[in-house]
């Protein structure tokens, strides 16, 4: 049983027959991709402010010290991402902020919004403003939560990490598998498309692995909306120095990724915390968003790649490189999926729309990706 998942009436069960078979997964039983993917995108902290702790996070930062991204320091960073050719505008902040953060609470209060979400609506307005398509991760979500932000976001995710309960996630407020698969319950509901992953490394065992890549494809064949699921291991940080799982891990994780998921939905692998070209046979296809303008903030000590190190992933595997936008391809023919304002942001006449319908053309159609 999925911890808490009695809690949100997920009628979600996982077969112990399937989770057996996909443990007998190797490398050698899947086939690497025709073609790898990637995103340009600008990284948006609007506030470091989590009500969890877990251990291998930097990203929170305690009560007292987190602080909020004003509207001009959002609009500057969209500004200079659309510069830069950048298509998706990345928001995260940890979740439920202005639970526990009472400066935070504040500070939305004085500035006018009733919460983080109404917030983040007017920051995804910006981005659209400025030329960029909205991406938000905002961790766990109530279905009142995501309706306040969905019209205005080309995609959403959030890390479902693990179904099993660990250490890492310890404490008075761990987080809870039950509610991670229920905001991606949410978001299938609501049909917004969606990105989730898995961390290797945080004291989960095979068995879990396998339950949680299970659960994501119980899920997407539910709603149809997971858009790629990233295969993420854990590193070594400030706080968190547990190792990081090897090589031969990785490999084995990776392609049961592949071979438990539905063929539409992506496998990824971040390039600035995996050995990407270690990965390309094991059936990864995409390499997930990265920045020329932004560092990554949830591992700032980790840079991204420079576009020249994916093209030579890319010819590593000899796959073509194509650049892709937030929101995949197979959802942007049906309005059920993308909002009208998003529909509206990509056909813009003016050089932003011009710069998404080339890199989703280039996506129809792909022949590599130009220079940087």
């Amino acid at each position: 049983m999925i911890p808490g998942a009695s809690d949100y009436d997920l009628s979600l069960s996982i077969d112990e027959e399937a989770i057996e078979q996909l443990l007998q997964t190797t490398p050698a039983d899947v086939s690497a991709a025709p073609s790898l993917s990637f995103a340009r995108n600008v990284f948006l902290p609007l506030t470091t402010a989590c009500r969890y702790t877990c251990t291998y996070c930097t990203y929170y930062d305690p009560p007292g010290q987190a602080e909020l991204m004003t509207t001009e320091e959002i609009r500057e960073t969209c500004r200079r991402g659309a510069d830069a050719g950048c298509t998706e505008a990345l928001f995260t902040f940890g979740d439920d902020p202005d639970d526990r953060y009472t400066a935070v609470h504040d500070q939305l209060a004085e500035w006018g919004y009733e919460s983080i979400h109404t917030y983040l609506r007017r920051a995804c307005e910006i981005a659209l403003e400025e030329g960029l398509l909205p991406h938000s991760n905002p961790g766990d979500q109530t279905r009142e939560q995501m309706a306040t932000v969905a019209d205005r976001n080309a995609s959403m995710g959030v890390m479902l990490e693990t179904t099993a309960d660990v250490q890492a996630h310890g404490g008075p407020r761990a987080k809870n598998p039950g509610q991670r698969l229920n905001t991606l319950r949410v978001a299938g509901e609501l049909g917004v498309p969606f990105t989730t992953g898995i961390l290797v490394g945080i004291g989960e065992d095979w068995a879990d692995r396998a339950e949680s890549i299970l659960a994501i494809a119980a899920m997407h064949e539910r709603y149809g909306h997971v858009q790629e699921v990233i295969v993420q291991p854990v590193v070594d940080n400030e706080r968190w120095d547990g190792g990081s799982p090897d090589l031969a891990t990785l490999r084995r994780v990776t392609a049961m990724a592949r071979a438990g998921l539905p063929e539409a939905v992506s496998v990824q692998v971040p390039p600035n915390l995996a050995p990407a070209r270690e990965l390309v046979d094991c059936g990864i296809n995409d390499l997930g968003g990265v920045s020329p303008v932004t560092v990554d903030h949830v591992n700032p000590a980790y840079e991204w790649p420079a576009l020249q190190e994916l093209r030579a992933v890319a010819d590593h595997a000899d796959v073509p490189l194509r650049e892709r936008l937030p929101v995949y391809e197979r959802f942007l023919g049906d309005e059920t999926w993308v909002s009208e304002r998003i529909r509206a942001a990509i056909e813009r006449d003016d050089v932003h729309g011009e710069r998404f319908r080339a890199v989703r053309d280039r996506g129809e159609n792909p022949a590599g990706v130009g220079g940087q």
